[in-house]
Protein backbone atom coordinates (compact mmCIF):
# COMPACT_ATOMS: atom_id res chain seq x y z
CA UNK A 1 0.00 0.00 0.00
CA UNK A 2 1.39 3.05 -1.05
CA UNK A 3 2.06 5.01 2.44
CA UNK A 4 -1.07 7.23 4.04
CA UNK A 5 1.37 10.27 4.23
CA UNK A 6 1.37 10.54 0.33
CA UNK A 7 -2.21 9.50 -0.30
CA UNK A 8 -3.19 12.28 2.64
CA UNK A 9 -1.06 14.94 0.42
CA UNK A 10 -2.79 14.00 -2.50
CA UNK A 11 -6.15 14.44 -1.37
CA UNK A 12 -5.21 17.81 0.59
CA UNK A 13 -3.99 19.20 -3.11
CA UNK A 14 -6.71 17.49 -4.99
CA UNK A 15 -9.21 19.77 -2.64
CA UNK A 16 -7.37 23.54 -4.36
CA UNK A 17 -8.82 21.99 -7.87
CA UNK A 18 -12.16 23.31 -7.17
CA UNK A 19 -12.10 25.93 -4.73
CA UNK A 20 -15.43 27.33 -4.76
CA UNK A 21 -17.04 23.62 -4.30
CA UNK A 22 -15.01 22.71 -1.19
CA UNK A 23 -15.49 25.85 0.13
CA UNK A 24 -19.20 25.22 0.18
CA UNK A 25 -18.93 21.94 1.72
CA UNK A 26 -16.62 22.52 4.40
CA UNK A 27 -19.40 25.41 4.76
CA UNK A 28 -22.14 23.15 5.29
CA UNK A 29 -20.18 21.01 8.13
CA UNK A 30 -18.93 24.22 9.88
CA UNK A 31 -22.51 25.20 10.18
CA UNK A 32 -23.75 22.28 11.40
CA UNK A 33 -21.11 21.86 13.70
CA UNK A 34 -21.72 25.12 15.16
CA UNK A 35 -25.67 24.38 15.66
CA UNK A 36 -24.23 21.16 17.11
CA UNK A 37 -22.06 23.19 19.62
CA UNK A 38 -24.48 25.52 20.52
CA UNK A 39 -27.71 23.13 21.10
CA UNK A 40 -25.40 20.96 23.56
CA UNK A 41 -24.27 23.91 25.48
CA UNK A 42 -28.06 24.78 26.00
CA UNK A 43 -29.42 21.87 26.78
CA UNK A 44 -26.19 21.53 29.03
CA UNK A 45 -27.33 24.65 30.21
CA UNK A 46 -30.48 23.29 30.76
CA UNK A 47 -30.11 19.95 32.68
CA UNK A 48 -27.60 21.60 35.09
CA UNK A 49 -29.68 24.10 35.83
CA UNK A 50 -32.98 22.14 36.53
CA UNK A 51 -30.75 19.07 38.18
CA UNK A 52 -29.12 21.54 40.15
CA UNK A 53 -32.74 23.25 41.70
CA UNK A 54 -34.62 19.82 41.67
CA UNK A 55 -31.26 18.61 44.13
CA UNK A 56 -31.55 21.78 46.18
CA UNK A 57 -35.33 22.17 46.40
CA UNK A 58 -36.82 18.41 46.09
CA UNK A 59 -34.66 15.70 45.79
CA UNK A 60 -31.04 15.90 47.86
CA UNK A 61 -28.83 13.69 46.31
CA UNK A 62 -31.19 10.56 47.64
CA UNK A 63 -34.80 11.37 49.47
CA UNK A 64 -36.15 9.66 52.32
CA UNK A 65 -40.00 9.40 53.06
CA UNK A 66 -42.91 7.52 54.30
CA UNK A 67 -44.16 5.36 51.40
CA UNK A 68 -47.81 6.34 51.79
CA UNK A 69 -46.26 10.26 52.36
CA UNK A 70 -44.91 9.51 48.68
CA UNK A 71 -48.57 8.85 47.21
CA UNK A 72 -50.04 11.81 48.61
CA UNK A 73 -47.43 14.10 48.40
CA UNK A 74 -49.35 16.93 46.91
CA UNK A 75 -51.82 17.05 49.53
CA UNK A 76 -49.15 17.74 52.03
CA UNK A 77 -49.88 14.99 54.22
CA UNK A 78 -49.12 14.98 58.36
CA UNK A 79 -50.50 11.37 58.88
CA UNK A 80 -47.01 9.93 57.47
CA UNK A 81 -43.99 11.45 58.92
CA UNK A 82 -40.58 10.50 59.13
CA UNK A 83 -40.04 9.86 62.75
CA UNK A 84 -37.12 7.40 62.55
CA UNK A 85 -36.53 3.85 63.02
CA UNK A 86 -39.48 2.54 65.21
CA UNK A 87 -40.42 5.87 66.33
CA UNK A 88 -37.16 6.96 68.19
CA UNK A 89 -37.10 10.30 66.43
CA UNK A 90 -35.96 11.71 63.19
CA UNK A 91 -32.63 13.34 64.75
CA UNK A 92 -32.12 9.83 65.89
CA UNK A 93 -31.86 8.46 62.13
CA UNK A 94 -29.82 11.54 61.28
CA UNK A 95 -27.26 10.58 63.20
CA UNK A 96 -27.30 6.91 62.23
CA UNK A 97 -27.43 8.22 58.80
CA UNK A 98 -24.45 10.80 59.16
CA UNK A 99 -21.84 7.68 59.79
CA UNK A 100 -22.40 6.26 56.65
CA UNK A 101 -19.07 6.82 54.50
CA UNK A 102 -19.55 9.39 51.87
CA UNK A 103 -23.33 10.81 53.54
CA UNK A 104 -21.84 15.11 54.40
CA UNK A 105 -25.35 16.21 55.19
CA UNK A 106 -28.73 15.44 56.10
CA UNK A 107 -31.45 17.77 55.64
CA UNK A 108 -34.44 17.94 57.53
CA UNK A 109 -37.62 19.75 55.93
CA UNK A 110 -41.08 19.23 57.14
CA UNK A 111 -43.25 20.97 54.65
CA UNK A 112 -47.19 21.62 55.06
CA UNK A 113 -50.18 23.35 53.90
CA UNK A 114 -50.98 27.40 55.33
CA UNK A 115 -52.99 29.84 54.53
CA UNK A 116 -53.23 33.83 55.34
CA UNK A 117 -55.51 35.89 54.97
CA UNK A 118 -55.40 39.61 53.25
CA UNK A 119 -58.84 41.67 53.22
CA UNK A 120 -61.46 38.99 52.40
CA UNK A 121 -59.42 36.87 50.59
CA UNK A 122 -57.69 33.51 51.81
CA UNK A 123 -54.46 33.12 50.08
CA UNK A 124 -53.32 29.48 50.02
CA UNK A 125 -49.32 28.53 50.49
CA UNK A 126 -46.92 25.88 51.35
CA UNK A 127 -44.62 26.04 54.39
CA UNK A 128 -41.41 24.69 55.20
CA UNK A 129 -40.05 23.89 58.26
CA UNK A 130 -36.19 23.95 58.19
CA UNK A 131 -33.21 24.07 60.24
CA UNK A 132 -31.80 27.32 58.31
CA UNK A 133 -28.00 26.58 58.99
CA UNK A 134 -28.03 22.96 56.96
CA UNK A 135 -30.47 25.21 54.37
CA UNK A 136 -28.14 28.00 53.88
CA UNK A 137 -25.65 25.39 53.88
CA UNK A 138 -27.23 23.30 50.87
CA UNK A 139 -28.92 25.48 48.72
CA UNK A 140 -28.95 29.22 47.28
CA UNK A 141 -30.82 30.34 48.91
CA UNK A 142 -28.73 33.04 51.13
CA UNK A 143 -28.09 34.51 47.44
CA UNK A 144 -31.88 34.72 46.74
CA UNK A 145 -32.14 36.86 50.26
CA UNK A 146 -32.54 40.33 48.82
CA UNK A 147 -33.72 42.05 51.47
CA UNK A 148 -33.23 41.15 55.88
CA UNK A 149 -32.34 37.81 56.62
CA UNK A 150 -32.77 33.79 57.15
CA UNK A 151 -34.75 32.60 59.73
CA UNK A 152 -33.43 31.87 63.25
CA UNK A 153 -34.34 28.77 65.43
CA UNK A 154 -36.05 29.21 68.05
CA UNK A 155 -37.62 32.10 67.11
CA UNK A 156 -41.45 32.31 65.80
CA UNK A 157 -40.00 34.49 62.47
CA UNK A 158 -40.72 33.76 58.67
CA UNK A 159 -39.26 34.89 55.50
CA UNK A 160 -41.61 34.71 51.74
CA UNK A 161 -41.23 35.16 48.69
CA UNK A 162 -41.18 38.91 46.75
CA UNK A 163 -44.43 37.47 44.88
CA UNK A 164 -46.16 36.31 48.14
CA UNK A 165 -45.38 39.32 50.11
CA UNK A 166 -47.17 41.33 47.44
CA UNK A 167 -50.11 39.61 47.51
CA UNK A 168 -50.50 39.73 51.19
CA UNK A 169 -49.67 43.48 51.01
CA UNK A 170 -47.20 43.11 53.69
CA UNK A 171 -43.28 43.65 53.76
CA UNK A 172 -40.07 43.05 56.34
CA UNK A 173 -40.56 43.84 59.19
CA UNK A 174 -44.27 42.79 59.48
CA UNK A 175 -46.28 40.36 61.41
CA UNK A 176 -48.24 37.44 59.70
CA UNK A 177 -50.74 35.24 61.29
CA UNK A 178 -50.82 31.97 59.57
CA UNK A 179 -53.66 29.25 59.28
CA UNK A 180 -52.74 25.62 59.34
CA UNK A 181 -54.39 21.98 59.97
CA UNK A 182 -52.59 20.36 63.16
CA UNK A 183 -51.24 16.90 62.69
CA UNK A 184 -54.08 16.03 64.89
CA UNK A 185 -56.66 17.95 62.34
CA UNK A 186 -57.03 21.01 64.98
CA UNK A 187 -56.85 24.32 63.05
CA UNK A 188 -55.15 26.91 64.72
CA UNK A 189 -53.31 30.24 64.14
CA UNK A 190 -50.19 32.13 64.88
CA UNK A 191 -48.59 34.70 64.19
CA UNK A 192 -44.60 35.31 62.70
CA UNK A 193 -42.54 38.54 62.03
CA UNK A 194 -41.40 38.65 58.61
CA UNK A 195 -37.61 38.60 58.66
CA UNK A 196 -36.85 37.94 54.95
CA UNK A 197 -37.86 38.78 51.52
CA UNK A 198 -36.95 35.80 48.70
CA UNK A 199 -36.19 37.01 44.95
CA UNK A 200 -35.33 34.16 43.07
CA UNK A 201 -37.11 33.74 40.16
CA UNK A 202 -38.60 30.70 41.02
CA UNK A 203 -42.66 30.99 41.26
CA UNK A 204 -42.13 28.07 43.63
CA UNK A 205 -40.11 30.38 46.27
CA UNK A 206 -41.32 33.56 44.90
CA UNK A 207 -45.28 32.87 45.17
CA UNK A 208 -45.80 29.35 47.19
CA UNK A 209 -43.49 28.89 49.68
CA UNK A 210 -42.53 30.32 53.63
CA UNK A 211 -39.66 29.71 55.37
CA UNK A 212 -39.72 29.20 59.18
CA UNK A 213 -37.39 27.47 62.23
CA UNK A 214 -38.22 23.74 62.30
CA UNK A 215 -38.49 23.65 65.73
CA UNK A 216 -40.99 26.45 65.50
CA UNK A 217 -42.97 23.84 62.75
CA UNK A 218 -42.65 21.25 64.57
CA UNK A 219 -44.06 23.10 68.01
CA UNK A 220 -47.23 23.77 66.50
CA UNK A 221 -47.87 20.94 63.75
CA UNK A 222 -47.73 18.61 67.46
CA UNK A 223 -44.99 17.11 65.52
CA UNK A 224 -42.17 16.79 67.78
CA UNK A 225 -39.14 15.62 66.57
CA UNK A 226 -40.83 14.54 63.04
CA UNK A 227 -40.31 15.39 59.64
CA UNK A 228 -42.03 14.88 56.54
CA UNK A 229 -38.61 14.13 54.91
CA UNK A 230 -35.13 13.67 55.12
CA UNK A 231 -32.82 14.73 52.47
CA UNK A 232 -29.46 13.44 52.00
CA UNK A 233 -26.49 15.17 50.51
CA UNK A 234 -22.94 13.59 49.92
CA UNK A 235 -19.63 14.67 47.59
CA UNK A 236 -21.48 13.90 43.94
CA UNK A 237 -24.56 13.37 43.25
CA UNK A 238 -23.13 11.84 40.21
CA UNK A 239 -21.43 8.99 42.25
CA UNK A 240 -24.64 8.41 44.69
CA UNK A 241 -25.00 4.64 43.10
CA UNK A 242 -21.85 3.83 45.34
CA UNK A 243 -23.41 4.58 48.22
CA UNK A 244 -27.31 3.85 47.88
CA UNK A 245 -26.54 0.09 48.54
CA UNK A 246 -24.87 1.74 52.33
CA UNK A 247 -27.98 3.42 52.75
CA UNK A 248 -30.37 0.80 51.68
CA UNK A 249 -28.52 -1.98 53.82
CA UNK A 250 -29.01 0.36 56.97
CA UNK A 251 -33.23 0.66 55.83
CA UNK A 252 -33.15 -3.11 55.27
CA UNK A 253 -31.89 -3.50 59.23
CA UNK A 254 -33.95 -0.68 61.05
CA UNK A 255 -36.88 -0.38 58.84
CA UNK A 256 -37.62 -4.41 57.60
CA UNK A 257 -41.34 -3.55 57.59
CA UNK A 258 -40.38 -1.26 54.54
CA UNK A 259 -41.90 1.65 55.61
CA UNK A 260 -39.64 4.25 54.52
CA UNK A 261 -38.63 4.65 50.69
CA UNK A 262 -35.00 5.82 49.77
CA UNK A 263 -35.31 7.32 46.16
CA UNK A 264 -32.35 8.41 44.29
CA UNK A 265 -32.37 11.90 42.59
CA UNK A 266 -32.90 11.08 39.39
CA UNK A 267 -36.00 8.76 40.02
CA UNK A 268 -38.10 11.18 42.32
CA UNK A 269 -39.18 13.37 39.90
CA UNK A 270 -40.60 12.74 35.62
CA UNK A 271 -39.42 15.96 34.65
CA UNK A 272 -35.77 14.75 35.69
CA UNK A 273 -36.12 11.54 34.31
CA UNK A 274 -37.82 13.32 30.86
CA UNK A 275 -34.71 15.09 30.55
CA UNK A 276 -32.90 12.26 30.59
CA UNK A 277 -34.56 10.45 27.24
CA UNK A 278 -34.25 13.95 25.85
CA UNK A 279 -30.23 13.95 26.01
CA UNK A 280 -30.20 10.91 24.69
CA UNK A 281 -32.73 11.98 21.95
CA UNK A 282 -30.44 15.04 21.03
CA UNK A 283 -27.44 12.84 20.80
CA UNK A 284 -29.41 11.13 17.82
CA UNK A 285 -30.07 14.52 16.56
CA UNK A 286 -26.75 16.17 16.60
CA UNK A 287 -25.61 13.42 14.66
CA UNK A 288 -28.50 13.77 12.43
CA UNK A 289 -27.37 17.23 11.89
CA UNK A 290 -23.82 16.26 10.74
CA UNK A 291 -25.23 13.44 8.20
CA UNK A 292 -27.55 16.01 6.57
CA UNK A 293 -24.37 18.47 5.94
CA UNK A 294 -22.48 15.38 5.10
CA UNK A 295 -24.79 15.11 1.83
CA UNK A 296 -23.00 17.96 0.70
CA UNK A 297 -19.86 16.83 1.30
CA UNK A 298 -21.28 13.45 -0.79
CA UNK A 299 -22.80 15.18 -3.87
CA UNK A 300 -18.80 17.46 -4.03
CA UNK A 301 -17.29 13.75 -3.96
CA UNK A 302 -19.89 12.56 -6.15
CA UNK A 303 -18.95 15.35 -9.00
CA UNK A 304 -15.50 14.90 -7.97
CA UNK A 305 -15.56 10.60 -9.35
CA UNK A 306 -17.29 11.88 -12.45
CA UNK A 307 -14.58 14.87 -13.55
CA UNK A 308 -11.78 12.62 -12.64
CA UNK A 309 -12.94 9.69 -14.04
CA UNK A 310 -10.14 9.76 -16.55
CA UNK A 311 -7.62 10.34 -13.67
CA UNK A 312 -8.69 7.23 -11.76
CA UNK A 313 -8.15 4.95 -14.84
CA UNK A 314 -4.86 6.16 -15.40
CA UNK A 315 -3.93 5.81 -11.78
CA UNK A 316 -4.93 2.41 -11.83
CA UNK A 317 -3.26 1.42 -14.92
CA UNK A 318 -0.30 2.34 -13.08
CA UNK A 319 -1.10 0.36 -10.15
CA UNK A 320 -2.23 2.05 -7.43
CA UNK A 321 -4.58 -0.39 -6.18
CA UNK A 322 -8.59 0.03 -5.47
CA UNK A 323 -7.97 0.02 -1.53
CA UNK A 324 -5.67 2.91 -1.98
CA UNK A 325 -8.20 4.85 -4.17
CA UNK A 326 -10.82 4.20 -1.75
CA UNK A 327 -8.69 5.76 1.18
CA UNK A 328 -7.37 8.71 -0.84
CA UNK A 329 -11.20 9.89 -1.31
CA UNK A 330 -12.19 9.12 2.10
CA UNK A 331 -9.37 11.36 3.16
CA UNK A 332 -10.39 14.36 1.07
CA UNK A 333 -13.80 14.21 3.17
CA UNK A 334 -11.88 13.37 5.99
CA UNK A 335 -10.16 16.82 5.53
CA UNK A 336 -13.43 18.66 4.64
CA UNK A 337 -14.38 17.70 8.04
CA UNK A 338 -11.52 18.62 9.62
CA UNK A 339 -11.90 21.77 8.27
CA UNK A 340 -15.34 22.16 8.88
CA UNK A 341 -15.40 21.26 11.98
CA UNK A 342 -13.06 23.13 13.53
CA UNK A 343 -14.58 26.46 12.19
CA UNK A 344 -17.68 25.26 13.15
CA UNK A 345 -16.37 24.75 16.86
CA UNK A 346 -15.09 28.15 16.81
CA UNK A 347 -18.09 29.85 16.09
CA UNK A 348 -20.23 27.82 17.73
CA UNK A 349 -17.55 27.68 21.13
CA UNK A 350 -17.52 31.91 20.92
CA UNK A 351 -21.31 31.68 20.82
CA UNK A 352 -21.91 29.57 23.66
CA UNK A 353 -19.02 31.52 25.69
CA UNK A 354 -21.04 34.80 25.11
CA UNK A 355 -24.23 33.45 25.81
CA UNK A 356 -23.11 31.65 29.26
CA UNK A 357 -22.19 34.92 30.40
CA UNK A 358 -25.27 36.83 29.25
CA UNK A 359 -27.79 34.29 29.41
CA UNK A 360 -31.19 33.99 27.63
CA UNK A 361 -33.77 35.80 29.09
CA UNK A 362 -37.36 33.02 29.12
CA UNK A 363 -38.99 35.07 31.41
CA UNK A 364 -42.16 35.40 29.70
CA UNK A 365 -41.98 31.58 28.10
CA UNK A 366 -41.80 30.55 31.81
CA UNK A 367 -44.60 32.78 33.30
CA UNK A 368 -47.31 29.81 32.34
CA UNK A 369 -45.59 27.16 33.85
CA UNK A 370 -46.58 25.29 36.93
CA UNK A 371 -44.54 25.83 40.27
CA UNK A 372 -43.28 22.43 39.91
CA UNK A 373 -40.82 23.44 37.18
CA UNK A 374 -37.82 24.21 38.59
CA UNK A 375 -36.22 26.59 36.21
CA UNK A 376 -34.64 30.03 36.23
CA UNK A 377 -36.19 32.44 34.00
CA UNK A 378 -32.66 33.49 32.74
CA UNK A 379 -30.70 30.68 31.05
CA UNK A 380 -27.16 30.23 30.34
CA UNK A 381 -25.92 27.98 28.37
CA UNK A 382 -22.70 25.91 29.36
CA UNK A 383 -19.27 26.32 27.68
CA UNK A 384 -17.21 23.28 28.42
CA UNK A 385 -13.96 22.07 26.43
CA UNK A 386 -15.93 18.61 26.48
CA UNK A 387 -18.39 20.14 24.15
CA UNK A 388 -15.89 21.17 21.45
CA UNK A 389 -14.08 18.30 21.35
CA UNK A 390 -17.46 16.45 21.31
CA UNK A 391 -18.86 18.35 18.60
CA UNK A 392 -15.49 18.26 16.34
CA UNK A 393 -15.01 14.71 16.51
CA UNK A 394 -18.26 13.90 15.40
CA UNK A 395 -18.43 15.91 12.66
CA UNK A 396 -14.94 14.75 11.53
CA UNK A 397 -15.99 11.23 12.34
CA UNK A 398 -19.89 11.52 10.51
CA UNK A 399 -18.22 12.90 7.67
CA UNK A 400 -15.99 10.57 7.07
CA UNK A 401 -17.87 7.75 7.39
CA UNK A 402 -20.37 9.13 4.69
CA UNK A 403 -17.60 9.41 2.29
CA UNK A 404 -17.06 5.88 1.94
CA UNK A 405 -20.13 5.63 -0.66
CA UNK A 406 -18.48 8.11 -3.40
CA UNK A 407 -15.13 6.46 -2.33
CA UNK A 408 -16.32 2.67 -3.41
CA UNK A 409 -17.65 4.32 -6.27
CA UNK A 410 -14.74 5.44 -7.33
CA UNK A 411 -12.63 2.38 -6.14
CA UNK A 412 -14.36 -0.03 -8.25
CA UNK A 413 -14.08 1.67 -11.57
CA UNK A 414 -12.13 -0.78 -13.80
CA UNK A 415 -9.39 1.11 -15.58
CA UNK A 416 -10.01 -0.19 -19.47
CA UNK A 417 -13.71 1.27 -18.76
CA UNK A 418 -12.50 4.99 -17.26
CA UNK A 419 -9.91 4.87 -19.32
CA UNK A 420 -12.24 4.72 -22.22
CA UNK A 421 -13.65 8.14 -21.09
CA UNK A 422 -10.61 10.06 -22.66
Amino acid sequence: MIELKYLWNLAVKNLSRNKLRSSISIAAIAISVCMVVMIRGFMLGILDSMVTLHIQYNSGHIKIVDQDYQKKERLLSLNHPVDGFSGEGVQKMADKLKEIPGIERVIQRLKFGAAASYEDKLIGMMGWGVKPADELAFTDIENQLVEGRMVKEGYKEVVLGTDLLKKLNLKVGDKITLFYTTAFGSFKGTTFEIVGRIESGLKLLDEIVFYIPLDQAQRILNMPDQVTELLLVTQDYRKVDSILPQVKELFAAEDPEGRYLVIPWDKSNDIIAGLKIAEKIYNIIYVLLIVLASFVVINTMIMIVKERTQEIGMMSALGLMKRDILFMFIMEGTVMGILGSLIGVIFGGVGVKILSIVGIDYTEALSGMEAEVLLKPILYPVFTIENLIFSFVLGVTVTAVTCIIPARKAAQLEPNEALRAL
